[in-house]
């Protein structure tokens, strides 16, 4: 088996989840069931952050310690998980010991090498992204980013890692492999970043102003910089799984791809001898009339309102069929139940129940054998075989969007072909030839359903596994090995209905006013 190994960034514990958390682990969890059907031996993780500056404020806020925060809001990130039907194999919090360890290891070691070193720091500080700030990071008119919150001048003594020093290593890397960035556009900005000069990068705090962190291992007056201690640990997670490292791919939204993941973690990995991981998938941000969607701008949307109304699938649906990976999208409840109403209800609902009933109501609710195919049945098998080859080359390459609707059009057709077919018509004749056409309709329907639904099961897991059960199909473990247009189902006794995508209820009227 191809070993894959798949993480995600680990979140930052000083708010609840939101959209774009949400969409980060369903996209990861949809790469990582593909390759599981793909037969690779999988490992997916995802894990919080919860060192560092805000998180020590946020608990000094509350008056409580900060690992009884950190405690609060993980176990919110955890929770969502499982929610959203992902099926991650491993959660790290990077107040763990195994990672804490790891931490302190690495650092001990560039620091025995001569890489870390200490200096007197003067200059701006954002206490909102936690790092230092240089005048080449003002606005023009010499005002600070939004993003970047209340900046302060500071002076103070600290460590700094010699980032410096493998800027033309990392060039030279992302000449080297032009698709480490995935998409391609992404990587070329990562090149544009790197053309002006790096500063070494300040990997400490001072104990007397951050208590909260992993303290240096040579020398305990200070803690670790928050994210040289996170971006270490997709390593530490696996760090005693011998032949798991590195991670084949790492999913992160482009916010935090330049400088942190594309400039400082693979730096930091070169320089203490650990390969880098196969690439980075940036993901784009959800837009809500064209503004980014994120708590400090206080537009976030609570993702668990739409999977308590709709369910996971509903919900896993619309995000992975509506983002193009590595584009940003517009967000609108409208736009969720189009989809929904269009796509799931009226279309692969809508299949279901039309061959669940069919099948009752003609064949005594059991699957027939097919007979000669003709050309109504050609032309489905024929559209099918395109799909399929169209499909498994489109997830590859991460193209989710588009493979859905490729397996959406079939599904489409797959109706389509019912109304050319017309059982209820065929079970009124007397005439063995249409009876004959009946068993071959409601085969065919039943078989179309059942590869409809294998292409669909990574992105709707609970519905898939709904379908299957209502036809009396267990699946084979080869995945692609079901992608076969074939008899199986035949024989198979069928349940009479299933309410798979129920229609969403129009509000109630206004309460009168008093």
């Amino acid at each position: 088996m191809k070993r894959f190994y798949i993480t995600t960034a680990i979140d930052y514990v000083n708010g609840s989840p939101h959209l774009g958390h949400a969409y980060e682990k369903v996209l990861t969890d949809v790469i990582a069931r593909f390759r599981r059907q793909m037969g690779d031996q999988v490992h997916f993780l995802t894990g919080v952050d919860e060192h560092g500056q805000k998180v020590q404020q946020s608990a000094r806020a509350r008056g409580i310690p900060p690992q009884q925060f950190a405690d609060e809001v993980s176990a919110e990130f955890r929770a969502l998980l499982p929610r959203l039907n992902i099926a991650n194999d491993d959660f790290i919090r990077t107040t763990e010991e195994r990672h804490k360890r790891v931490v302190r290891q690495v650092l001990q070691q560039l620091f025995d090498k001569g890489e870390i070193y200490q200096a007197e720091y003067r200059g701006f500080y954002s206490a909102r992204q936690e790092q230092f700030l240089q005048d080449k990071d003002r606005n023009p008119d010499g005002s600070w980013p939004e993003i970047y919150g209340e900046v302060t001048e500071i002076t103070e003594s600290n460590y700094f890692f010699k980032l410096r020093q493998y800027q033309d290593w990392l060039v030279d890397f992302l000449a080297r492999h032009e698709d480490f960035i995935f998409p391609r556009f992404r990587q070329k900005q990562v090149l544009e970043f790197l053309k002006e000069p790096l500063n070494d990068l300040c990997i400490s705090r001072p104990r007397e102003r951050l208590e909260w962190g992993i303290p240096l291992p040579f020398d305990e007056q200070y803690v670790t910089y928050v994210w040289f201690d996170a971006l270490l640990n997709y390593y530490s997670a696996v760090a005693d799984r011998p032949g798991t490292w590195p991670a084949t791919w790492h999913v992160i939204g482009k916010d935090i791809l330049v400088p942190p993941h594309a400039v400082y973690w693979p730096i930091m990995l070169h320089a203490a001898g650990l390969p880098l991981p196969g690439g980075i998938i940036a993901h784009g941000w959800w837009l809500q009339s064209g503004a980014k969607m994120s708590k400090s701008l206080g537009n976030a949307l609570n993702p668990l309102d739409l999977v308590t109304e709709f369910g996971p699938d509903a919900f896993r649906y619309f995000v992975i069929r509506e983002m193009n990976v590595g584009q940003d999208s517009d967000f609108t409840r409208e736009q969720f139940l189009v989809r929904y109403n269009s796509e799931l209800a009226n279309n692969l609902g809508n299949l279901v129940n039309r061959t669940l009933n069919m099948t009752t109501r003609f064949a005594g609710g059991v699957i027939p054998t097919a007979g000669a195919p003709e050309e109504a049945e050609q032309e489905l098998q024929a559209l099918w075989a395109r799909t399929r080859d169209e499909f498994l080359p489109l997830c590859e390459g991460f193209q989710f969007h588009t493979a859905l609707e490729r397996a959406m059009t079939f599904i489409t057709a797959t109706n389509a072909y019912i109304e050319r077919r017309a059982p209820w018509k065929l079970g009124k004749s007397a005439d063995p030839a249409d009876q004959a056409r009946l068993r071959t309709a409601l085969a065919t329907m039943a078989e179309a359903l059942r590869l409809g639904t294998a292409l669909v099961a990574a992105v709707m897991p609970g519905a898939a596994a709904k379908i299957n059960g209502v036809l009396g199909y267990p699946p084979g473990a080869t995945w692609t090995d079901e992608l076969v247009w074939g008899p199986r189902l035949a024989g198979r006794k069928v349940a009479e209905a299933l309410v798979l995508f129920p229609r969403p209820q129009p509000a109630g009227p206004a309460p009168a006013k008093p």
